[in-house]
Parts: structure tokens; C-alpha cells; sequence
């Protein structure tokens, strides 16, 4: 299996280049020359197969055992989770007759990107300690600088999955004061000495465009090779396709008895920001598996609720009227206040979802394209994807806008629908569902995704079944969960829905760079001083 950019060009990188290269040289994604089939027995053969086999089973479909044998990806997988805290890694529970929720917050930082990010950091190191054997005697040993960008969760992921690894540095850039204080204590009170925190002064698109611009930046690149945490890298869709796989035969595990999995449909609801964790499940369902349309939950950052409401991709809502975009702010909410900036971006309580721009959707933009392409062969469809692609890529940038053809909104609209939650509508989902027969927590990301299958439930047909992914614990967003449920006797935030592992968390040391504007060469002069430094030190040791 080779990837090539969403933007065209003469690469086809292995598997290994594609994870060590994240962001493609032209500015595009890397994607699958193509999605695999499923094997013909995979409905049987993969029934009671446990996270670690499946994961094994669906990642060799695109990593070639020449690459990766399979003894060494399953080691690989197994050192990934098993520090989880439920042994299904992924578990799905029932709420009520029609409604599930898969509970992708298990890993170290209780979050759903730990699923993705605990193999990505494995196989950063394996790839490394691999090529660095190869050297003989004084040549100089590769090593990889991580940079990646987190509206709060990716980045406290990231560390603990590449925190003391050999011949890495991480920098995580955060939008300051725009995570909840318990993302941000995650992140900044690790102080392992690869690991660099920096605090920019502005909003994560920000924060994402200056990542964006140092992969682009081929001087800089070269002299430090970049590596990628955020999404942009293939191997987090990868890894993240595997609990759709999972949770659909543990719902068939769950149905009552005597109903076929033949006489259901079911229906992913996705909480969605950089969509990433639904293009998995569209991966899922393009390789076989046998799921309605999935639904994308947005908050009032609804890029993507336009998008299949008009076909616009654009930063700015071009339909509303002037101040119309700017929502009123929500009283007590400090994870997130809902103001809205010189940039469009409106603050919310569901903060790791305040994005104005998904960069993740340009994959799916690409396949988009390549269905409504032009051409009487495969490989001319490809190229005339690329540059269809590449030119609403463009767009994009000049314009902060692109209108797709309605052919291809409609090819959207086959495998999604969207809605698009309020901040109010969320605090009421979270109260409804905790004081429910069967009482359930919810983050307020989790509860965007309720909301929305709430509201399109009734539009399914009678025989859909709703699965909601869950993806960060509640107690990441304190304040948020406690104004929805602060009224209500019978709720005690300690005891209801603080983990242990976060008693204290916010009084340890903490260590971060802050940097006071938006400017990629202040990022690049913090980056420049610490690694000349860390080369300083290598070469003291070495000397001595």
C-alpha cells in the first residue's frame, strides 16, 4: 500500500514515510491509494475478536508485512493499550432502548485521541530505533521534532504518548486561556525534558496555521524534520477506525433477543471539530462495514453544518446576517466563553470543537471529488480529483470560501448529515441525560452528539439504532458539567464524576513557553533556541 498527496504530485510513500513525513510537501494529506476491501469472512472471523486483534487485523489491510511484520505490529498495538483502564479499551454501554454511547476516554489523558496517539508515539519510536540501528559507527542518529497544534486535548495525548521518547522533542502549541484548566494542567505539568509546552496568544486556528506554515517551510524542515500529532497524520485515522469496527459487534453482542443485525441499521453520531474521528468512520464504512449515514454534531463553530445545508465551505457564514454569528455568551462557563474574535471563532463549552476550519475535511473533499471526477481510467480520475482539490484548496486560502457543485453536495450528503448545538441546548442535554433511568455523565462534546442524535432520530427510519461516540470524560470540562448540574440535589461533582488520577492535578508544577502573538518565526525562534541547546548538550556528553 502507497499514499499520495490530496494535492496531487509524483510521491508514493510507504506507510513509514507517510507517518514520519505527517503533512505532504505541496500542503495536502496523505491518503490510501486505496481503501481496502474487507476479507469475505470478516463478519465471523472478527466477532469476538478483542481491540488488540482487531486493531492487528484492520492495520494490516494498509501497512504491508513487508514494512511491518505482523509479530511486530501486534507487539506494537499491545504496548499502545494496555495501560487502558477497561479492558475493552473502547466500551460500548446502553442508554436507553435506541441510543448507545462508545466510550472512547479510557486512555492515560481520559480522552479519545489517547486511543490514536499511544500507537502513533510507538511507532514514531519504533520507526526511529529501526533506521538509527542501521547506522554505523559516528553517523549521526535521526531524531524527529514533533510540533502539533491542540484546542485541548490533542495535545496533552501527544505528550504522554511521546513523553521520554528516544530521539523525539514535542512542542504542543495551545491557544492561552482557550483550554479548560484540567486540559491545560494535563499538558503543562509534564516536564519530561523532550517535552515543550507553548502558550500563543490567540485562537487555534492560529495555533494550527502556524504548524501548517513550519511544514511548509522546507528550510526549517529539513534542518529540524518535522513530525506530525495532529490528524493531518494518516496513522490517527488509521488507529481510529478500529473502535467503529469493535463497537458494532459488541451492539450486535447487546441487541435483544431474537432481532437480526439483517433487519437494523445503525447510525454513528460524531462530535465533531477537525474531523478527524468521523473520516474514520467513513473510512470504516467505505472498506465494508455495513452503517447508515453518519452524522457530523457540531457546536455554534458550524463550518461543517453549513457545508451540508449549502455546499459552502466558507470561514464566514455568507447567509447570516452582519453580527448575526456572534452568540450571546453563556454566564460561568470558563471552558469556554462563546465570544466571538477578529477571527469568526466563537468560544463555547465544548472547547476542543472551536474550529473554524476542519482540516481533516479535505480528505473527505478529495474523495468527493474523485467521484464526481472526470476521466476513463483510474489513475486520469485520481489526478483530476488533485486538482480539483487543489483548486478549492486555493480558494480557500485566498478566498475563505469555495462553493462545491450541488453533484457533489449530493454525494455528501449520501454518507452524512449534520446539526449544528447550541451551547444551551448542550447544558440541557448533559441535565437530561444525568437525572435519566439509566444516569449518565456526559462532557459537553459528548452531549453536542446526543443533542444531534436527538434531533435526527425521528427522521430514521424505525429500525436505526444510534451510537454515540463519548470522547473525552466529563471531568476534563468541571465547569461546564457543573452549571448544567450545580441545581440538582442529588449531584456531587467529587463523587459523581472526579477521577482519582485528577485530585491534585492543578496544584503541580507547571512549565510553558508563552508566546505573545500569533507569529510563526517567535514559535520558530523558541523552537531554534531549545533544540541548539539540546545539540549543545549531546555534543558536551559526548565530548566528555
Amino acid at each position: 500500500m502507497k499514499y499520495f498527496s490530496t494535492r496531487g504530485g509524483d510521491q508514493a510513500l510507504s506507510f513509514e514515510e507517510t507517518v514520519l513525513t505527517g503533512l505532504a510537501p505541496n500542503g495536502g494529506l496523505y491518503i490510501p491509494e486505496s481503501i481496502p476491501a474487507l476479507p469475505s469472512d470478516w463478519k465471523t472471523k472478527w466477532s469476538a475478536y478483542s481491540f488488540v486483534e482487531l486493531s492487528v487485523a484492520i492495520l494490516s489491510l494498509y501497512i504491508s508485512s513487508e514494512e511491518i511484520s505482523t509479530l511486530e505490529l501486534r507487539s506494537l498495538v499491545e504496548k499502545s493499550y494496555r495501560n487502558f483502564r477497561h479492558p475493552d479499551v473502547t466500551p460500548l454501554k446502553k442508554l436507553n432502548e435506541k441510543t448507545f454511547i462508545l466510550e472512547l476516554f479510557h486512555g492515560p489523558t481520559f480522552a479519545f485521541k489517547d486511543v490514536a496517539l499511544q500507537l502513533l508515539g510507538n511507532l514514531f519510536e519504533f520507526f526511529l530505533l529501526r533506521r538509527n540501528a542501521q547506522k554505523g559507527p559516528g553517523e549521526k542518529q535521526e531524531k524527529l521534532t514533533v510540533v502539533g497544534a491542540t484546542s485541548g486535548d490533542t495535545g496533552s495525548a501527544a505528550i504522554y504518548g511521546l513523553r521520554n521518547k528516544a530521539n523525539i522533542s514535542i512542542y504542543i502549541l495551545h491557544p492561552k486561556g482557550r483550554v479548560s484548566p484540567i486540559q491545560e494542567a494535563q499538558m503543562t505539568t509534564v516536564t519530561d525534558a523532550n517535552v515543550h509546552n507553548v502558550a500563543v496568544k490567540g485562537t487555534f486556528d492560529d495555533c494550527q496555521d502556524i504548524v501548517k506554515a513550519l511544514f511548509a517551510d522546507k528550510e526549517f524542515n529539513g534542518k529540524h524534520r518535522l513530525g506530525a500529532v495532529n490528524s493531518i497524520n494518516w496513522a490517527r485515522i488509521l488507529a481510529q477506525t478500529v473502535y467503529y469496527f469493535l463497537s458494532f459487534f459488541h451492539f450486535q453482542a447487546q441487541l435483544p433477543v431474537g432481532t437480526s443485525v439483517d433487519d437494523i441499521e445503525v447510525q454513528y453520531v460524531v462530535p465533531t471539530g477537525n474531523f478527524g474521528d468521523i473520516l474514520a468512520g467513513y473510512y470504516a464504512k467505505k472498506m465494508g462495514l455495513p452503517i447508515g449515514k453518519l452524522c457530523v454534531a457540531t457546536n455554534a463553530n458550524d463550518i461543517l453544518a453549513r457545508f451540508w445545508r449549502s455546499g459552502k465551505y466558507e470561514k464566514a457564514d455568507s447567509s447570516a446576517n452582519l453580527g448575526e454569528s456572534a452568540t450571546a455568551p453563556v454566564a460561568g462557563s470558563s471552558d469556554g466563553r462563546q465570544a466571538t474574535d477578529a477571527s469568526g471563532v466563537k468560544e463555547t463549552l465544548s472547547p476542543a470543537m472551536d474550529i473554524l476550519m476542519s482540516s481533516n475535511f479535505e480528505r473527505l473533499l478529495w474523495y468527493l471529488a474523485f467521484e464526481n471526477a472526470a476521466g476513463s481510467t483510474l489513475e486520469e480520475k485520481k489526478r483530476s480529483a488533485c486538482e480539483t482539490l487543489d483548486g478549492w484548496m486555493g480558494r480557500m486560502k485566498t478566498d475563505g470560501r469555495v462553493e462545491v457543485p450541488v453533484a457533489v453536495l449530493e454525494t455528501a450528503r449520501k454518507d452524512f448529515v449534520a446539526e449544528r448545538i447550541s451551547d444551551q441546548l448542550t447544558l440541557e442535554t448533559i441535565k437530561s441525560y444525568f437525572q435519566d433511568k439509566n444516569s449518565y455523565v456526559a462532557d459537553p462534546h459528548t452531549a453536542v452528539g446526543l443533542a444531534a442524535a436527538r434531533i435526527i432520530a425521528p427522521q430514521n427510519a424505525p429500525n436505526m439504532y444510534q451510537i454515540v461516540l463519548s470522547t473525552a470524560h466529563p471531568a476534563k470540562f468541571s465547569e461546564a458539567v457543573s452549571r448544567a448540574l450545580e441545581q440538582l440535589p442529588d449531584f456531587n461533582f467529587d463523587r459523581d464524576v472526579l477521577p482519582q488520577e485528577f485530585h491534585g492535578l492543578l496544584d503541580k508544577e507547571k512549565r510553558v513557553i508563552d508566546v505573545e502573538r500569533p507569529d510563526i518565526d517567535l514559535v520558530k525562534a523558541v523552537i531554534e533556541r531549545i533544540e541548539n541547546d539540546n545539540e549543545r548538550n549531546t555534543a558536551g556528553a559526548g565530548s566528555v
